[in-house]
């Protein structure tokens, strides 16, 4: 088992107590176990409320004590979570009769009193101390934060980020919740006096074991494993024109940035949401003044010290489409045999060595509604706002053209998606006349069938593997896309093995 971290910290009234646990709520994630030990009014509950009242973004949030209930449960946005008091257990038996042995899986648990479940708690938790310091204000506390086992390192992590919340003089600003996506990051807003502004937490961490020639699934294909693409992309990105987020202070090292706050207008509206014609007009016009322009490869990091942005090579696209058979084809029943999955991708890897000459532009991967604000106060493309680029590659510009107007999250109509691609394609000739439409519609479609084969797969694993069921819910749209791609007269070959072997989602 790992030696226990520690670290001890003043709170001087319930606004620094609430800072530290939305700081702590930043970094646990589902199954944690977090226990609030000390006497009989040194705050425990005070404690839990703040952190359960963040998690909910929610200030007013009923959260009454559980000491007559025993425990209290919430379903809340990210997770899960139960708030339970201990104090009126006399035997650890009763953990088992009121829920919490064993705890219950995927769930956060805050614990009070945990001294009287003996040692039925698990060995890898947090554990607050608090000590109520009336000498120093009738609200003053002060806390000793120890992780046990696994916990060490998000311990270890929260003192790393108060440490530089306290250097970037944002230590005492005012915390509010952000929603997450499905990497491992997460997000908070920071308010103050003088504006709003984001809180980044991106921990260096592979996404997935060393499978693929001895690297993970992040590493083979170029997904960012760290905080440096997305820093040198964003400098990059505005050098180049584009509003993307202002860095205003960076831990490289650790993984935390303090940036520019975009605000909350998106480029959707409506029930169901649909595009919002001018906003995605803007975006296609984007995209074609970046991809008009001859880009660097080599983007300065720091004094001496540059990123190399990194080839969306044919390997990478390949391990990228057998996500498909690997996640979804096994949950639609059709799982394939070796000579199968062994036929699938050398037809792609025929397909995709075939375009490798296509020229080479900015990727940014993840070009869609969810990554990109409104900026009305900004003018022509700079009012698009874009957020997400760390995965950035060089690549087919199709690719980005394919992330936009197939939108996975969103339909995006076929007659809107014909006009875009217009608008698109009558720029970029606009810029050079020689522009080769009919090649770049083409491989308009080969990116759409790569990317949404590769989509199938990904929303499968985030399912099974992430415990994310509700990215399911998009691959009938996928498949809706796919199917229109496979259209493609160059893609004969692959509809016609797509449709024998591959069933649809939910049929």
């Amino acid at each position: 088992m790992s030696t226990p971290f520690t670290f001890s910290l003043a709170l001087p009234n319930e606004v620094a107590t609430a800072a530290l646990m939305a700081d702590l709520a930043l970094l646990i994630g589902a199954g944690d176990v977090i226990t609030l030990s000390g006497d009989l009014g040194a705050g425990k509950t005070s404690a839990a409320r703040a952190m359960i009242r963040y998690l909910a973004d929610d200030d007013e949030l009923e959260v009454p004590s559980p000491t007559f209930t025993l425990a209290q449960s919430y379903d809340l946005p990210s997770f899960p979570l139960v708030h339970a008091d201990l104090y009126r257990i006399t035997d650890p038996a009763e953990m088992e009769e009121i829920g919490l042995s064993p705890l219950p899986d995927g769930t956060v648990a805050l614990i009070e009193w945990p001294e009287r479940a003996a040692g039925d708690l698990p060995a890898d938790r947090i554990d607050i101390a608090l000590t109520h310091r009336p000498a120093l204000g009738s609200l003053a506390r002060a806390a000793e934060i120890t992780g046990y086992g696994k916990a060490a390192t998000i311990v270890q992590r929260l003192q790393a980020l108060r440490e530089f919340l306290e250097q970037a003089g944002y230590l005492e600003a005012n915390r509010r919740r952000m929603a997450g996506d499905a990497s491992t990051r997460s997000y908070a807003r920071l308010i103050r006096d003088d504006g709003v502004f984001i809180l980044m937490n991106a921990p260096k961490r592979p996404d997935g074991a060393p499978i693929y020639a001895g690297k993970s699934y992040s590493a083979a294909v170029h997904l960012a494993e760290d905080v440096k693409p997305f820093v040198a992309i964003a400098n990059g990105l505005r050098a180049q024109g584009i509003s993307a987020p202002v860095i205003h202070h960076a831990d490289l090292d650790t993984g935390f940035l303090i940036t520019e706050d975009f605000g909350t207008e998106g480029v959707i509206a409506g029930s169901p949401p649909a595009p919002m014609v001018e906003r995605y007009q803007a975006a296609t016009d984007m995209l074609a003044m970046l991809h008009s322009k001859t880009l660097p490869d080599t983007l300065p990091l720091l004094p001496h010290r540059d990123y190399a942005i990194p080839v969306f090579d044919t390997e990478a696209l390949l391990i990228e489409v057998g996500l498909m058979p690997e996640w979804y084809l096994p949950d639609r029943g059709a799982a394939p045999s070796e000579v199968l999955q062994a036929e699938f991708i050398a037809l792609w890897r025929d397909l995709l060595t075939s375009i490798e000459v296509t020229v080479r532009t900015w990727v940014l991967r993840d070009f869609h509604s969810p990554n990109m604000i409104w900026l009305p106060e900004r003018d022509g493309i700079n009012r698009i706002g874009v957020i997400d680029f760390q995965d950035t590659v060089l690549g087919p510009p199709a690719y980005d053209v394919v992330s936009l107007l197939q939108d996975a999250r969103i339909d995006v109509p076929e007659a809107t998606e014909l006009a875009l691609l217009s608008r698109y394609i009558k720029a970029r000739r606009t810029a050079a006349p020689d522009f080769d439409a009919a090649g770049f519609a083409e491989l308009y479609a080969i990116m759409s069938a790569q990317r949404n084969t590769r989509l199938l797969g990904t929303f499968a694993r985030l399912n099974r593997r992430d415990g994310k069921p509700h990215y399911l819910k998009h691959q009938p749209r996928i498949w809706t896309y796919l199917t229109r791609s496979l259209a493609h007269p160059r893609l004969a070959e692959f509809r016609a093995w797509y449709e024998r072997y591959v069933p649809a989602p939910g049929g």
